[in-house]
């Protein structure tokens, strides 16, 4: 039984990989096919039907593109920034319950690398060590802008990192458990036992900091699209520019996992219908993603943090009250 344990972790840990690398490829047509349509215009046409090959000549332009390494940067932590961007975010992916358990060939799969009893306290974690990766590419480059992007991004990640554990603190208030299963068994009778519907305040308050989290619009503030440079990665070329990218998109897919199993019943009994719904779900919160972009100017860094600090914490806090009060 230990061997296929084994084994069954490897395969899952090697899909996981392959699969939302690959998704972060395709998450970038379909963004810029959104864009495009929002904004009336065609986006990708030229490669493929329909700008299909698109995905495959960025890849094959990443992996061939000269990897430079200026000549002032710290050499060492310049090179290992982006492998910690694109480890982090596929780390925090162990403890995320993709599909519900199926069984083949005689053998029941759960679609969960690990399912730990902390769960999202080990995602809060490993997102908030992913901080590193865009802070220590900005620090080792050789140019103030990088440097100005890097302790703007630092700022961002430490403010809303605070804001997601309030938020979530209640909804586990309520379920007693910090285990992602644990959510959806809880939420397993049906729409009317989603936890959005007890703790909306928690709801908004999670969505608004994930989009600070994944450094996306209207709080894509790190590398700001509207500034000549590329914030941290402005030195950065070939596929170590490519590790930042996944990193980001990768966060994307698996936040846009973990609401829907937060607060929208997970995949429910567990059944085929469950399972599309779960994956229904996570396609229209990496839709918003994509949506907000299309529509949302970027704030201010001053009115960033004065949303964090001054609104969304107090609300939090305030949440908790409310919540252990009727708890109680």
């Amino acid at each position: 039984m230990e061997t296929a344990y084994l084994i069954e972790t490897v395969i899952k840990i090697v899909v996981v990989l392959l699969v939302f690398s690959a998704l972060a490829g395709i998450g970038t047509y379909f963004e810029r096919k959104i864009l495009a349509f929002m904004q009336r215009r065609l986006g990708p046409m030229n490669v493929g039907p329909y700008g299909l090959l698109q995905v495959a000549a960025d890849g094959v332009k990443l992996f061939t593109k000269e990897d430079i390494i200026p000549t002032n940067v710290v050499a060492p932590i310049f090179k290992i920034a982006p492998v910690i961007t694109a480890a982090t975010a596929f780390m925090a992916a162990a403890a995320i319950p993709f599909l519900p358990s199926f069984t083949i060939f005689g053998y029941e799969v759960h679609p969960i690398v690990a399912d730990i009893n902390i769960g999202i306290l080990y995602i809060l974690g490993i997102m908030g060590v992913g901080l590193y990766g865009p802070l220590l590419g900005g620090m080792a480059s050789a140019n103030k802008f990088a440097l100005i992007s890097a302790a703007r991004g630092a700022a961002v990640f430490i403010s809303y990192e605070v804001v997601t554990g309030l938020s979530i603190l209640a909804p586990i208030m309520m379920v007693g458990s910090l285990s992602l299963i644990d959510f959806n068994e809880y939420q397993a009778g049906g729409i009317t036992e989603w936890i959005i519907w007890t703790q909306p305040v928690a709801f908004i308050l999670f969505w608004i900091a994930a989009f600070a989290e994944t450094g996306r619009t209207p709080f894509h503030l790190i590398a700001n699209d509207h500034e000549i440079i590329d914030g941290f990665g402005t030195e950065y070329s070939g596929m170590r520019w490519g590790l930042f990218f996944i990193g980001e998109y990768a966060n994307m897919f698996f936040i846009s996992f973990v609401i829907p199993l937060l607060f929208l019943g997970g995949y429910g009994d567990g059944s085929l219908l469950g399972a599309l719904g779960l994956l229904a779900k996570m396609a229209f919160f990496f839709f918003f993603f994509l949506w907000t972009r299309a529509a949302w100017p970027d704030v201010r860094p001053d009115q960033l943090m004065w949303l964090c600090w001054k609104v969304l914490m107090p609300i939090a806090v305030l949440n908790i009250l409310i919540t252990a009060i009727v708890l109680m």
